[in-house]
């Protein structure tokens, strides 16, 4: 038998939907027929499954732990790593990595393998089940060219607690970037809504009925035709950086997705990098920061823009 008791996060949604979410792999025949049987139970008794869950709520599953871990499965079999872990800061709740660059987050069409999720999985026991099994453990996501810091949890208490914090945007999240041109302003702030591009869907730009997107930025040192500039995100939207620079005529070097410049220099996708992140535990409420190096590639770009 496992006893669940119903956070504050998981309150509101429907019984059956919970349970869906618990045990994904399970067909929604299961869940009735077992609470048809008493074999799973709300507060004691006998549910039907469209009962609205409250904070306290008493989750009873009689049922063996392979049948439950059997529909929690997340199929470490087809795990390839393809690249060890560059961890910054892990512990029993979270796990912080500097991704690489070409590593792509998750598992979508035509990326099923050698992805960060893939790794995370292979290396660490479990991960929060809240997003799926294709997406276990990813609150938020940095762009498959963007390297660095990226956050990912390994139970739903420790993912409910960041998901809430991006969403008061109170974790903190400092990119380095190069740009092009000479920006006019040591800093500023682009406040634009970002929504998708209405003449290709595959792409995002500022749109009136996007949504709300802020970022704010600073010059840390102007180069020939170029400017190496911070971010930082007051909101987390689709390629927000990138849309943000491109519309204020300065897009970021080597993307090719929001602008059509050219460089001399062999680049592959935009100069992004995602350095710090910070944020409060989810258990000890502790603030922890982590930084990420630049990556070797960038380090090189910036000794060449020196000379």
């Amino acid at each position: 038998m496992r006893e669940l008791v119903i956070s504050k996060y998981e309150a509101g949604q429907r019984f059956d939907k919970f349970l869906a979410k618990y045990m994904e792999l399970a067909p929604k025949s299961f869940f009735y027929k077992m609470m048809r049987k008493k074999n799973i139970t709300l507060n004691g008794k006998k549910a039907a499954g469209n009962e609205k869950l409250e904070e306290g709520d008493t989750v009873k599953l009689f049922l063996s732990e392979e049948t439950i871990e059997g529909f929690r499965e997340k199929k470490k079999r087809a795990v390839h790593t393809g690249a060890k872990l560059d961890i910054l800061y892990e512990d029993t709740d979270v796990i912080v990595v500097n991704k690489p660059k070409g590593m792509v987050v998750h598992p979508a069409s035509g990326h099923y393998s050698g992805t960060l999720v893939n790794a995370l999985l292979y290396h660490c026991k479990d991960l929060s089940g809240i997003n799926g099994v294709m997406r276990p453990g990813i609150v938020h996501r940095i762009d498959k060219d963007t390297t660095g810091s990226l956050i990912a949890c390994k139970n739903d208490f420790a993912h409910n607690s960041i998901a809430e914090q991006l969403k008061e945007h109170s974790i903190v999240r400092k990119y380095r970037a190069i740009c092009f041109g000479s920006l006019k302003e040591e800093e500023g702030t682009v406040d634009k809504p970002i929504g998708r591009d209405p003449n290709n869907r595959k792409k995002m730009a500022v749109v009136p009925n996007g949504k709300h997107a802020v970022t704010h930025y600073r010059v840390l040192e102007h180069f020939n035709g170029y400017t190496y500039i911070e971010c930082i995100l007051e909101t987390g939207r689709t390629h927000q950086i990138r849309v943000h620079m491109a519309s204020i005529g300065h897009p970021l070097l080597g993307d090719e997705v929001y602008s059509n410049r050219k460089a001399p220099f062999h680049l592959e996708g935009q100069t992004l990098h995602a350095m710090t992140l910070g944020f409060k535990h989810p258990h000890t409420g502790e603030y922890i920061e982590t930084n990420a190096p630049l990556p070797d590639y960038f380090v090189h770009l910036l000794q060449i823009l020196h000379q």
